[in-house]
């Protein structure tokens, strides 16, 4: 019998039992830190203490802002293929990505005429 075969899938098992077991023994191993010294202590990125709590409200124009860059990107992904294909695709291809790049201009001019774009 050919037990070469089993070898990936024992690594894999043997990974998936062994990563959770040492993730679990670090904490004993670990510095042990006095109960609630860490609250106002320095974070890694320098923040030093938080003014604001944590469950404030963002404000709607930035998840507008988040879903008009994600439009436009996709744009582009559309855009890197056709370039690639745009030999074999000849006048056909030409007018369709341009009929694509009209569409997302008018909703980028709606959105602008929304106001969607202004912070004030």
């Amino acid at each position: 019998m050919n037990y070469n075969f089993y070898l990936p899938l024992t690594i894999i098992l043997s990974l998936t039992l062994l990563i959770p077991f040492l993730f679990h023994l670090s904490r004993y191993i670990g510095e042990k830190s006095k109960q609630g010294s860490g609250i106002n202590g320095v974070y890694e990125s320098g923040i030093k203490k938080t003014y604001k709590d944590s469950f404030e409200r963002f404000n709607i124009k930035y998840y507008l802002v988040a879903i008009i860059f994600v439009i436009f990107d996709v744009e582009i992904l559309f855009m890197f293929p056709w370039a690639v294909t745009l030999r074999e695709t000849n006048m056909l291809g030409l007018v369709e990505m341009f009929t694509f790049m009209i569409l997302l201009l008018a909703g980028l001019i709606y959105i602008y005429k929304k106001g969607a774009l202004k912070w004030s």
